[in-house]
């Protein structure tokens, strides 16, 4: 059997995490015979309620799962982790500008990427799940020298699935019968779910959908505006969506993208599409599944998909520029 691979999971004992944990460590998320040594962090007056977790786990009798690590300590955390997954951050209160939000944020993210930047393994991957997660992966991020760009994504995987999931059901057709459709920048309002370039059963959305005004108008706003949906008609925050939009973010990098689709995850711009560099970026990636990704060139815009993409920029760079006295030695790589 292979040697264990070892996943640390922070923000563990929250909703999003439960919804998770299991089916990672189940064979799901790495294969049938890969064991897992899981690393959950979680804050110190949490933990009691993580060891709960973890009697679940041992209740499950996962047969891949070959170790639990339970700590609040990110050096403890990270130590040689080859995937990284990154929940735990300050939610947004009443009362709380966004600037506000980014700044506490700053105060998590810093240290987590020094620790992983010192302690992870020379392969380890990075999902950021916790909001605002682009500028949360680019605060981490600036504080990890070491650790390349290509190995850093914010989650805009749920979003894209609630894209799919809404066309499908526009077009009366199934989920998997959707393709190409990509997430452009920010995880937040500003993010424009690209419908055009998207394919149902192998032709042109628009066309299959025949709904001009439907797609420029409520597909895109029920996309930017689902989380709060979700809160008013349940009370709380996508969870089980968000766990699943992790695990389909790490699935994305180990399976080869089909032919004539993509996935969509913020990444560190190297100039794609205009997009200044530096910024953590949602763009239409493809990968080899071998862990990589790379961004598909030659997506057409018409100028309001432009707009809308420029305006999602323009909003990451202002969250930037927020946080800058946050930002670490790696922040103009």
């Amino acid at each position: 059997m292979k040697p264990p691979l070892k996943l640390a999971v922070t923000g563990a004992t929250g909703n999003v995490a439960y919804g998770f944990i299991f089916r990672a460590v189940s064979g799901e998320l790495f294969g049938p015979d890969q064991p897992v040594e899981l690393h959950l962090h979680d804050l110190d007056q949490m933990l009691p309620r993580a060891e709960g977790v973890v009697m679940e786990l041992e209740d499950c009798a996962f047969p891949l799962l070959h170790d639990v690590v339970v700590t609040s300590d990110y050096k403890s955390a990270f130590d040689g982790v080859s995937w990284a997954v990154l929940i735990g951050s300050v939610p947004r209160k009443e009362g709380m500008e966004r600037g506000d939000l980014l700044t506490a944020n700053g105060g998590i993210f810093g240290p987590v990427g020094q620790a992983i930047n010192d302690g992870a393994s020379e392969d380890v991957r990075i999902i950021v799940v916790g909001n605002p997660c682009n500028t949360n992966a680019l605060i981490a991020r600036s504080h990890a020298p070491d650790v390349p760009g290509d190995r850093w994504l914010a989650m805009t995987r749920l979003d894209q699935n609630r894209a799919e999931s809404l066309l499908a059901s526009k077009a009366g057709a199934q989920v998997a019968d959707v393709a190409n459709l990509c997430i452009w920048g920010n995880h937040s309002a500003t993010q424009y779910p690209d419908a055009a370039n998207a394919t149902i059963n192998g032709k042109p959305a628009p066309d299959v959908i025949g709904d001009d005004a439907w797609l420029s108008g409520e597909f895109i706003e029920k996309v930017q505006k689902r989380g709060a949906a979700v809160i008013a008609a349940r009370g709380a925050s996508s969870a089980a969506s968000a766990a699943n939009g992790a695990f389909d973010s790490i699935r994305a990098l180990l399976e080869p993208t089909p032919k004539g689709d993509c996935f969509s995850n913020g990444v560190v711009s190297n100039g794609e599409y205009g997009i200044p560099e530096g910024l953590v970026f949602s763009f239409p990636l493809r990968s080899k599944g071998k862990r990589d990704w790379s961004v598909i060139e030659g997506f057409k815009h018409t100028p309001e998909a432009q707009a809308r993409i420029d305006a999602t920029a323009a909003e990451l760079v202002s969250e930037k520029e927020a946080v800058k006295d946050l930002l670490g030695l790696a922040s103009g790589r």
